[in-house]
């Protein structure tokens, strides 16, 4: 290699973490190389952020998203960087995306993970926990992820999710399916009573 020729660098803040078929790390690649017609499993994310009076946030993903753009969905998703806390993670993206701060995180549905493929071919393939948490004050979006957000009744996008899946994220819909046989996240939220 000549002095002038350079290696290109490994963006570390950009990359997911791969996974075994159980579900250990394997691996690292680049995100946006990552998610294509084969997409290998890997490490996500999804987040429900709740308000004080218990509504959840939905945002719509941006226009010019790689998957699903333009589709409503819950509140906030994203990957773990390679040694990075999931929680931590949770955290990061919902600053960057939602301009929000969060408090009570829980994991609410540690198990679930989805294989998804969109309209033009592209695959989701993720083992992505389900968090819940409460927000601190309102959103502030980057466009560039979400075009528009509501806050909405826990049970009126519940029965979005059973009766017009198509016009939502299918991970989102088989959360959805899943949190209804599971504990209701506010109560996973809520902090003990003494």
């Amino acid at each position: 290699m000549s002095p002038q020729a350079s290696v290109p660098l490994v963006d570390v803040d950009d990359q997911v973490v791969l996974l075994d078929a159980d579900r250990q790390p394997c691996g690292t690649a680049p995100r946006l190389s990552v998610h294509d017609h084969d997409t290998p499993l890997h490490l996500a994310f999804s987040s429900y952020i709740f308000d004080e009076d218990g509504r959840l946030l939905v945002t719509r993903r941006a226009l010019e998203k790689r998957t699903w753009p333009g589709v409503w969905t819950n509140s906030c998703c994203g990957h773990p960087r390679p040694g990075e806390r999931i929680e931590t993670a949770v955290e990061r993206r919902i600053a960057q995306e939602l301009g929000l701060v969060v408090t009570d995180l829980r994991c609410a549905l540690p198990d679930f993970a989805y294989r998804a493929t969109a309209a033009d071919g592209l695959v989701e393939n993720e083992f992505c926990p389900v968090f819940v948490a409460r927000a601190v004050g309102e959103p502030n979006p980057d466009p560039g992820e979400v075009v528009e957000w509501r806050w909405v009744e826990w049970d009126d996008y519940r029965v979005a999710a059973e009766r017009t899946p198509w016009a939502l994220s299918p991970w989102s819909v088989e959360q959805m399916a899943a949190f209804t046989r599971a504990t209701h996240p506010l109560a996973i939220v809520a902090p003990a009573s003494h």
